[in-house]
């Protein structure tokens, strides 16, 4: 579906919600689902719903609400999770290690081809089914294989300099959990920034807000 307008990057980072409440409700059993029951489940406004699909047409009709096969679909192919999207990823490390045994890389849409490393060590091991490479052969793959993003679990101040080297590579998106935020838009490379301690600090200002309206409920 086209959109009608330019979408910003607040719907676009809500359209991994929605999806992953449709495919949820699909999995229970749920054939179609009005904005005001999404809203409830997601914790938004049918309002809300309704504008952020609008950005792309719509999908629901009126007296009926979605329906959820379609709706994953349309998602779907909005987000480009049928693209046959590739990824790398650089850093075995504990964090690299446990991206590779427990996260469902083809879920989200990529082929987790390989990851690299530096230590030996690691070099000719596999996690998650995954084979860690020797970082001496990263540009001969990336030349080989061309895949389209790099998951960058590495020390973080080897970031920028990497991070650009990948790009002119022809990495085109990094999905970076090295600490250090990278901006390569002035280059036409996106770049996802995950600071985990974030949530965690956004999760302890809540906590102390929930404290706080409980005190003055007493």
């Amino acid at each position: 579906m086209e959109r009608k307008q330019e979408v910003s990057k607040a719907v676009i980072q809500r359209l991994p919600r929605y999806y992953r409440n449709i495919c949820e409700l699909k999995a229970e059993g749920e054939q179609r689902i009005s904005s005001k029951a999404l809203a409830e489940r997601m914790g938004l406004t049918a309002s809300q719903i309704r504008q952020d699909f609008n950005c792309f047409g719509g999908f629901g009709q009126q007296g009926y609400g979605y329906n959820i096969d379609k709706l994953q679909e349309e998602l779907g192919a909005i987000m480009g999770l049928r693209t046959g999207r590739t990824a790398i990823l650089l850093g075995a490390g504990n964090l690299g290690r446990a991206l590779l045994n427990n996260f469902n890389f083809s879920a989200s849409g990529f082929e987790l081809l390989c990851a690299f490393d530096a230590n030996p060590q690691l070099i000719g091991q596999r996690f998650g089914g995954h084979a860690v490479r020797s970082a001496d052969t990263l540009a001969e793959f990336i030349e080989c294989n061309k895949p389209d993003v790099a998951v960058l679990t590495i020390p973080r101040g080897d970031a920028p300099r990497i991070a650009r080297g990948l790009v002119e590579r022809g990495i085109r998106g990094l999905w970076n959990f090295t600490g250090e935020d990278l901006h390569l838009e002035g280059l036409g490379v996106p770049v996802e920034n995950v600071h985990l301690s974030d949530s965690l600090m956004t999760l302890c200002h809540l906590v102390g807000a929930a404290d706080e309206k409980r005190e003055q409920n007493l």
